[in-house]
């Protein structure tokens, strides 16, 4: 009987057993599920790395809060490798270029330029500007180390609208004297123009105001490439010191100069820019005995000003400018004995076209040049007369390339080097650069 009650008890035992279910297993996630708890483990990890990147408060106590003024220079260049090959048996000795020692057969291939540049703002209301030439000459030597430009832009408000030019710096009296080398076409700048002031350059204090939005069209016509002078404002006055880049006073008086100009954007973007500049002072021209007797000059220098107008067209694709002046300046008498002021005038008109596309940038241009007057910077400040056409053509493959060939002929051009100060007439001449830009 006992063993019938086990069995009986097990029997029971397994059918409750058999009738409890089984644990449910969980049912395959779905695609949404698996998503939002990976954008869940994504989150959690992105905050975790968000706490790392943050500095521990001592490591923020030792940050400096502002950079050092040198950290906002910036540094850029160029250089330009000229060479100048005489034509034909009838260029005589007398062609002369006072600014291009290429154009001299002892003398045909030279370092033109070779230019760094160190610029920036380095304080909420001072920029600074320096330019060293590798391949200036001082007349001891033919290549120097020279200072170009050394000056400070202070500007009175936030826009930089209105500013103070103090330093060394182009003297903004014409078009083409203020633009770049780096930017133009034709190898030198005309006569009639750099005459006012050779080298472009002097000490000079300088109040300049542009809005800015025209400031930013001064900059995009040098950026584009289309050939732009560069902010001068488009109202300047000042004084400079009148005698030269690199040169000390010598008469205790200086240049005063205004000048206006404004660039007009038509409806189809193309600019035409309008100017007109004048200075007047005093210069005190260099002497040197001729035939044993040296010109006679007034200590306090002789009358020297001038008045000018510009306008230009800038290539997109074709160009055109022009530039006039008229003034009186220093010039020698024809005898050579004295030296007084005399009526001067002269200008250049250019025609250009430019052309971006395969194989680069391309820029032909012809210019006339033409010049009546006299060559202040020179010992003697002789006579000056210049009338001379340029061909030429500016090649960039790449923008740190440029590559110019350019053909002159002079109809008459004065050698102001020595005296009797002949003319050379109906010479010719090719000159080819290479430029490199940084």
């Amino acid at each position: 009987m006992k063993p019938l009650l086990i069995a009986a008890s097990l029997l029971a035992s397994h059918a409750a057993v058999a009738q409890v279910a089984p644990p449910a297993q969980d049912p395959t996630p779905s695609l949404e599920e698996r998503l939002r708890r990976l954008e869940e483990r994504l989150a959690t990890q992105d905050a975790e790395l968000q706490k790392l990147r943050q500095p521990s408060p001592a490591a923020a106590d030792t940050k400096p809060k502002t950079s050092h003024w040198y950290d906002r220079l910036s540094i850029r260049g160029y250089g330009q490798i000229r060479y100048t090959s005489l034509l034909g048996e009838n260029n005589t000795p007398d062609l002369n270029v006072p600014n291009d020692r290429s154009v001299n057969e002892p003398e045909s291939l030279i370092l033109r330029r070779g230019r760094v540049i160190l610029f920036g703002d380095v304080a909420e209301h001072l920029y600074i500007y320096a330019q060293l030439d590798f391949a200036g000459s001082t007349g001891a030597a033919d290549q120097a180390l020279q200072m170009r430009d050394f000056y400070g832009d202070i500007s009175l408000d936030a826009a930089k609208e209105y500013r103070f030019r103090v330093g060394t710096s182009k003297v903004p009296f014409g078009w083409v004297n203020l633009q770049s080398s780096q930017n133009r076409g034709p190898i030198e700048r005309p006569d009639a123009l750099n005459s006012a002031a050779e080298g472009e350059r002097d000490l000079g204090a300088y109040f300049m105001w542009a809005p800015r939005e025209i400031r930013d069209r001064f900059r995009d016509l040098v950026r584009s490439g289309r050939k732009g002078s560069g902010d001068y404002g488009v109202l300047a006055v000042g004084a400079f010191t009148g005698q030269g880049l690199n040169r000390s006073d010598t008469n205790g008086e200086v240049h005063t100069l205004a000048r206006a100009s404004w660039p007009f954007e038509l409806p189809n973007h193309q600019v035409f820019e309008v100017g007109v500049q004048a200075y007047t002072g005093r210069f005190r021209p260099n002497t040197q005995a001729i035939s044993g007797t040296t010109p006679a000059v007034n200590p306090r220098g002789v009358r020297d000003e001038r008045v000018g107008v510009t306008a230009v067209w800038y290539p997109q694709p074709f160009g055109l400018e022009a530039e006039w002046n008229w003034g009186v300046g220093p010039q020698s008498s024809s005898d050579n004995t004295r030296i007084t002021d005399e009526y001067l005038q002269g200008g250049y008109v250019q025609a250009s076209w430019l052309q971006n596309g395969a194989g680069g940038a391309w820029f032909p241009f012809a210019r006339w040049n033409y010049f009546d007057g006299s060559r202040k910077f020179a010992r003697n400040a002789p006579s000056h007369n210049v009338n001379e056409l340029d061909l030429g053509l500016e090649w960039s493959p790449w923008p740190e390339v440029e590559i110019t060939v350019q053909y002159t002929h002079t109809f008459w051009r004065t050698d102001t080097t020595t005296a009797p100060y002949r003319e050379a007439r109906g010479d010719d001449r090719v000159g080819f650069q290479v430029q490199v830009n940084f």
